[in-house]
């Protein structure tokens, strides 16, 4: 049995980390599937336990679908849809909301069964605690977005899909970053120089161009000005201004695709610079330079992604697609800002 004072490190307790980010991300990808369907509207109850089960019988699904029906995005957008086809958007929002169960009790049960042992090192026991915090938030923010699209909208509010899918991401990055911590150990020093800031920069940069993009989603802005790099052949979209300041940050389609689109040119600058950068500096090791390069790599790709993403007027398995890009860019920047701490 490993004592807490023993062993600053866990591989076991690593690859559990590790293998919930794995399941965060799949429930980003479902999720994604369930935005681009216009899916997640399908299921008007919250039932954190007995929503586990799905519809059993005829008359479970009748009842299901006479409280979709009561709903605005029925009356108003999908009037006349037959059992079969509610039945498809019905169960990407079930599987979503079967995920975040799953992550629930992946979390929750190993996290008890390694404190009961004694294998969880103790200065990672609070931030195991508050990334449960987080999920379980993540959870409640959820149905707080479904909510929004129940009364008066035909689809959620692209505001609270930004707040439910930036909590997601924050989620992953937690679980990367103390993962690597479980499976390295505490460094003997850290090294708070230039670099860790730029890193720390580069993922402020990176998460703000994902809650970016979930606006865009929210505000279905992906399927309108579907040429580039102009916009409807012009540099800056006619109706960028809305009613409001607000209105126009989070609910014009020209606004958010505009803002999506500059912040993604800035982010394949800075990446650059940062992989130029890191490859040229004495002072990082050979780890960072690669990492620096892989995040530069693949924010190239995600940019190339999210063009075609848009070109294509967003195809469901290419959206999909880019998200899961968003992850991926996300992981392997909160990596780099690890590595560059350490000698």
């Amino acid at each position: 049995m490993t004592s807490f004072l023993r062993s600053d490190r866990s591989a076991p307790v690593a690859v559990w980390l590790f293998a919930v980010a794995a399941l965060v991300l799949a429930m980003v990808v479902v999720g994604g599937a369930t935005r681009l369907t216009d899916s997640g509207l399908s299921i008007t109850e919250w039932k954190p336990v007995t929503g586990a089960l799905p519809p059993m019988s005829d008359q479970d699904w009748a009842q299901e679908f006479a409280r979709y029906k009561e709903i605005p995005q029925y009356q108003q957008v999908n009037r006349g849809m037959t059992l079969a086809a509610f039945q498809s958007i019905y169960w990407w929002e079930w599987s979503h909301r079967l995920l975040g169960r799953l992550v629930g009790a992946a979390f929750a049960l190993p996290f008890a069964w390694f404190l009961i042992r004694r294998e969880l090192p103790r200065r990672l026991i609070w931030r195991c605690v508050g990334l449960f915090v987080l999920g379980g938030l993540q959870g409640a923010v959820g149905w707080w977005m479904v909510a929004s699209g129940l009364s008066e909208r035909v689809s959620v509010a692209p505001e609270r899909l930004m707040a439910h899918l930036g909590l997601a991401f924050a989620l992953l990055g937690g679980l990367v970053w103390t993962a690597l911590e479980a499976w390295s150990g505490s460094p003997r020093q850290t090294i708070p120089g230039p670099w860790t800031r730029r890193a720390f920069a580069l993922i402020a940069l990176i998460y703000l161009q994902i809650l970016l993009g979930a606006l865009v989603a929210g505000s279905d802005a992906g399927l309108v000005y579907n040429d580039w790099p102009l916009m409807n052949g012009a540099l800056f979209p006619r109706d960028y201004a809305g009613d409001s300041l607000w209105a126009t940050l989070a609910h014009s389609q020209g606004a958010v695709q505009l803002h999506h689109r500059l912040a993604a040119y800035l982010l394949v600058g800075v990446g650059i610079a940062v992989a130029v950068g890191a490859w040229r500096s004495r002072y990082l090791n050979d780890d960072s330079r690669i990492i620096a390069l892989a995040v530069a790599a693949t924010i190239g790709v995600q940019a190339v992604l999210g063009v075609a993403t848009l070109m294509l007027g967003v195809p469901v398995w290419l959206g999909v697609l880019h998200q899961v890009f968003a992850a991926v860019v996300l992981s392997l920047a909160v990596a780099l800002a690890w590595r560059v701490r350490r000698p």
